[in-house]
């Protein structure tokens, strides 16, 4: 039983070490409060730091958004109007051609001759015609002295009329052979751009041919048919009672304007399967930043807010009671402010007149804040506006700081670890002594 005795100083000396570090690890230096408490509840009293923006004042149209494709306002499919040898292509793929421009020709010899046929058997005619008209006179004359028979001169005028008839029909016919000749040069009926050439040259052409040559299609300008929900259809018709109504094409990305028209015309009827109504809208297209068959999202102007308040769409906060913002007052305290959102999107909110031009609102550091906090400003609204007309851009993440909380963990893990090692010497040197 002389072992009791070593066992006891053992279990002394592992209490004090236990007590010494648990007293180390609660306790601050100076001997106040536990440290991550300290720190949590200065955290928790002192002012929370906040992003603020200011309240602009800013005119703010109102759209109605919707999708749709591109359509060129005139599509022809040039063909040819008469059969032969097609002999030569004037135009590359993809050129703009004007009205009147040359595409292709036909052989013209066979229709060449055809017109000059016509204008022979016209001369023709003509000559028999002024012979005739020669005797009829000489007839009348006889037929007033009673030298002639009345009866010979009404034949001869029946005669001439017989040949003045043959004489228009010889125009009619020049001019039917002269069109056949025309249409020997296909020409470009619109203002366009070329698409791929689907015949080549040597081949024989015909007028019932389904393909044609070339299409054309213009695309300056352009139009995009578009369609919206039927719920939309009375501040659209509204809008385009008042006067000129803007439409947008905004780019796949959704972050600028592609292209900005006019709306032309609302369709007849509603959509019965899908409850939308079409629309069309026509854009210059200069720059031919549109292409036909390109699918793209639109957004009509229907209303413009004019001096409306507006802020970031961050600041906007939902409730049970409805929609709030974080005011921050003169004395440097957040109070709630119940708001109407009169329209919002991605980026901005534009609020009623429940708050005024210049306030400063809130717009990160939500966390911690309730009514009649105090704030402490870390960021006005110049960065905040920057951020929000960029925010659809990838930027790289800051990099993040540990904060006071973290540092002071891994201090006393640390000293713990260090204290443990420190504090295991003198116990194992008195069990050795103990045992000896």
């Amino acid at each position: 039983m002389r072992y009791g005795p070593f066992l006891s100083v053992i279990l002394l000396a592992g209490a004090a070490a236990g007590a010494w570090y648990w007293l180390e690890d609660v306790s601050s230096p100076s001997g106040g409060p536990p440290r991550g408490d300290w720190r949590r509840g200065a955290q928790r009293d002192g002012p929370i730091p906040v992003t603020v923006a200011t309240v602009r004042k800013e005119t703010v149209p109102v759209y109605r958004e919707g999708i749709g494709n591109v359509q060129a306002l005139y599509t022809v499919t040039v063909r040819a109007q008469i059969d032969g040898r097609l002999i030569s292509v004037d135009f590359t793929e993809g050129q703009e051609v004007r009205k009147g421009d040359v595409l292709a020709r036909i052989d013209p010899t066979i229709f060449k001759a055809q017109y000059d046929q016509a204008l022979a058997k016209r001369a023709q005619d003509q000559a028999t015609l002024a012979n005739a008209r020669i005797d009829l006179q000489r007839y009348r004359k006889l037929a007033q002295t009673n030298a002639g028979p009345q009866q010979q001169a009404d034949q001869q005028a029946a005669l001439v009329a017989q040949l003045e008839a043959q004489v228009q029909s010889d125009e009619a016919a020049i001019d039917n052979a002269k069109a056949y000749l025309d249409y020997t040069v296909i020409a470009s009926p619109i203002d366009g751009r070329t698409g791929l050439r689907l015949i080549d040259p040597g081949n024989i052409v015909h007028a019932a041919d389904a393909n044609g040559l070339v299409s054309i299609t213009q695309v300056r300008p352009i139009a995009v048919i578009f369609t919206l929900p039927q719920r939309d259809l009375a501040v659209v018709s509204t809008a385009l009672v008042r006067g000129t109504v803007k439409v947008e094409v905004l780019s796949a990305e959704g972050r600028h304007v592609l292209a900005a028209g006019t709306l032309q015309t609302i369709d007849n009827q509603i959509d019965m399967t899908t409850g939308t109504i079409k629309l069309k809208a026509v854009f210059p297209n200069e720059d031919q930043a549109l292409w036909p068959g390109q699918f793209v999202s639109t957004r009509v102007v229907v209303d413009t807010l004019t001096d409306a308040r507006v802020v970031p769409t961050a600041a906007i906060r939902r409730g049970p009671n409805g929609t709030f913002v974080y005011i921050v007052g003169s004395d440097e305290r957040a109070s709630v402010r119940p708001v109407t959102v009169l329209l919002q999107d991605e980026t901005r909110a534009a609020i009623g007149q429940e708050v005024e031009f210049g306030m400063q609102i809130v717009t990160v550091g939500f966390a911690q804040l309730a009514d009649n906090k105090p704030v402490r400003i870390v960021s006005s609204d110049q960065p905040a506006a920057k951020s929000l007309t960029t925010s659809s851009t990838s930027e790289p993440a800051p990099k993040r700081e540990w904060s006071g909380k973290h540092h002071g963990a891994g201090g006393q893990e640390r000293r713990r670890q260090e204290g443990k090692g420190a504090s295991d010497k003198p116990a194992r040197q008195g069990t050795r002594e103990a045992q000896q």
